[in-house]
């Protein structure tokens, strides 16, 4: 009809998508395309593993926000909120995070942020409650201290909060959650939730702030609902909440089709797959004449502390390979082309890293030591905190490893480093699991 503004589904209109080094690609979509769809376009272009671990940024960064689109989100209906000349952007990027909380909920949903929940549960286990509302696709009510901005303010309060269905709350009289003391913040079903990049910009008092950026809002700062919590776990529990308070159902569909999807690409060869699932790997026992799958847990955990050591032994048969410090340009550049690691980068840049990643146990990536020569240094995440552990060469026999345990075991490489705690946790709070990378479009 004259004079209506609407979007026809058929009609192409140009993206474009930015990778993490600055480098993009245009696309021509509709607006029936959906994020999911754009992902695995740039996925076959870019012969990635699509592990379902890929998403689209909406990022802003004159005002220092992002957030992770959802996979049913039409590109061409999101970019229509942005102001020209923004500088608002699609980033193609990896977040380990996206459905983790469908496979291993309770580091999303920690005991004192659903403690109301649980009393009303009274017998019923706080990995059982958690299980029970992701089934039923919803969310425990959540509740704690945030740090919130008075408008037209530059100081900060701590009040405590209360997210639920019907919208997000704040109580003014303690934690009193009488009708009466609830003052209303933020519709759920009107808004979105997006990451702080910059402290500085909003002067929030920790580096764990998240803000609400309600629909009817430009992009200028005159309508955002700024938030702060005390660390990384909580902001993620709030963030992951409001998500599933807005869209129980409609994620539950997102992760079960992305399940689906989860099949090698047709530029892959079924005899060269790589980065198999876990859950695909068994036990096996090789010492007799045929293989047999170990279903005994604890043989199999004596078993994989007996090849451990094994590692530790074979240092003799290892001076056959080639060291990384013995000259070799070809040996001591071997890690270089590695996704994982990712150069003279500093702490700060790793822990950015990690947390645009997904802040999950496992994500991690290498970089070089600045303060200890020829030394690197594993980034690693674990319990929602960022942990650097020193990789540092070591001499045995003339022979020069690498090692994070004090020579305890040794590597002649970053690879055989990185193949090794990717199967055994070592003196590693956990092991290494997802690797952030960055990827030229």
């Amino acid at each position: 009809m004259a004079g209506e503004k609407q979007t026809l589904p058929h009609l192409l209109q140009v993206i474009t998508i930015f990778s993490e080094d600055g480098m993009k690609r245009s696309l021509e979509v509709t607006a029936a395309v959906k994020a999911r769809d754009v992902c695995h376009i740039l996925v076959e272009r870019n012969r990635c593993l699509d592990e379902g671990n890929w998403t689209l940024v909406e990022a802003h960064p004159n005002i220092a926000l992002e957030r992770c689109l959802e996979d049913h989100e039409s590109l061409i209906e999101v970019q229509k909120s942005w102001l020209i000349n923004s500088g608002s952007r699609f980033i193609f990027r990896k977040h380990y995070a996206k459905y983790e909380f469908f496979r291993n909920p309770e580091p999303f949903f920690p005991v004192h942020l659903v403690a109301g929940t649980l009393d009303a549960n009274a017998g019923v286990s706080h990995s059982q409650l958690i299980q029970n509302f992701l089934n039923a696709q919803n969310c425990p009510e959540i509740q704690g201290f945030l740090h919130v901005k008075d408008k037209g303010k530059k100081t900060w309060r701590r009040l405590y909060f209360f997210l639920r269905r019907s919208g997000l709350y704040y109580s003014t009289k303690g934690m009193s959650k009488e009708p009466r003391h609830l003052q209303y913040f933020a519709d759920v079903n009107e808004s979105n939730i997006y990451t702080v990049t910059n402290r500085k910009m909003y002067n929030t008092p920790t580096d764990f702030g998240f803000c609400i950026k309600f629909h009817r809002s430009d992009n200028g700062r005159s309508d955002l609902g700024v938030l702060c919590s005390d660390d990384e776990q909580s902001r993620t529990c709030w963030m992951t909440a409001f998500r599933l308070f807005k869209l129980g159902e409609q994620l539950c569909l997102n992760y079960q089709i992305m399940q689906q999807k989860k099949k090698p690409q047709s530029w892959i060869q079924p005899s060269i797959m790589t980065n198999v699932s876990e859950s695909c790997l068994v036990p096996m026992d090789f010492s007799g004449c045929t293989g047999r799958v170990i279903q005994n847990a604890k043989e199999a955990s004596s078993v994989a502390e007996e090849e451990a050591q094994a590692w530790r032994k074979k240092g003799v048969q290892r001076h056959s390979l080639p060291s990384p410090c013995q000259g070799s340009v070809l040996s001591a550049a071997i890690h270089s082309s590695q996704p994982w690691f990712h150069g003279r980068i500093s702490r700060e840049e790793a822990h950015r890293l990690i947390i645009q990643h997904g802040h999950i146990d496992g994500v991690f990536l290498i970089r070089e030591s600045q303060r200890t020569p020829k030394g690197f240094v594993l980034t690693l995440s674990h319990h929602h905190k960022t942990k650097h552990f020193l990789v540092v060469p070591c001499e045995e026999d003339g022979q020069t490893y690498l090692t994070v345990d004090t020579g305890q075991t040794k590597f002649t490489d970053l690879i055989q480093l990185v193949d090794f705690y990717q199967i055994n946790r070592g003196v590693l709070p956990c092991s290494l699991k997802h690797y952030c990378t960055r990827v030229s479009l």
